[in-house]
């Protein structure tokens, strides 16, 4: 029996179904329009030089992140690369955390390290930067890989 106002377990399941597809679906969306690796952003260009060094020398790997025409710098952000790491214990970085400086309008890091085993060492890292747009239509802060590869040699 069924009382009047009482909605059934498939009335309330298929608007929660509905809404669930819809969030998907601009995820989605979101996730495939970002830039990614090899795709190019409108708004910068990031340069990172690989490392090659002696086993125990301290190095530094530069990265460098530009911004394109009719975009700036947001300066009063906490500009800085993270989350350094290789994929094996051949790096040892000597900073959790390297700010950025700027020069001529770029975003300069310097990460100190040292290769600790010979080889080539795949590098990880995460950029947090803000940049805003001219126009003023755009201020974002986004987060972007770091990919590059210390050579440790003996």
């Amino acid at each position: 029996m069924l009382l009047v106002g009482a909605r059934s377990n498939a009335t309330i399941a298929r608007p929660c179904a509905i809404s669930l597809a819809v969030f998907v679906s601009v995820a989605l969306a979101f996730v495939t329009t970002r830039p990614g690796r090899g795709e190019e952003s409108p708004a910068y260009a990031i340069e990172v030089n690989n490392v090659t060094v002696k086993v125990g020398e301290r190095t530094v790997m530069q990265a460098t992140l530009r911004v394109r025409d009719g975009y700036r710098i947001l300066q009063s952000y906490n500009n800085r690369v993270t989350e350094l790491s290789a994929e094996d214990d051949g790096v040892a970085f000597e900073q959790a955390m390297v700010r950025a400086r700027i020069e001529e309008g770029a975003l300069v890091f310097s990460v100190p390290l040292r290769a600790t085993k010979p080889g080539r060492h795949p590098v990880n890292g995460l950029f947090r930067v803000g940049y805003i747009h001219y126009g003023g239509d755009e201020i974002a802060m986004v987060s972007l890989r770091l990919i590059a590869s210390v050579t440790g040699t003996e």
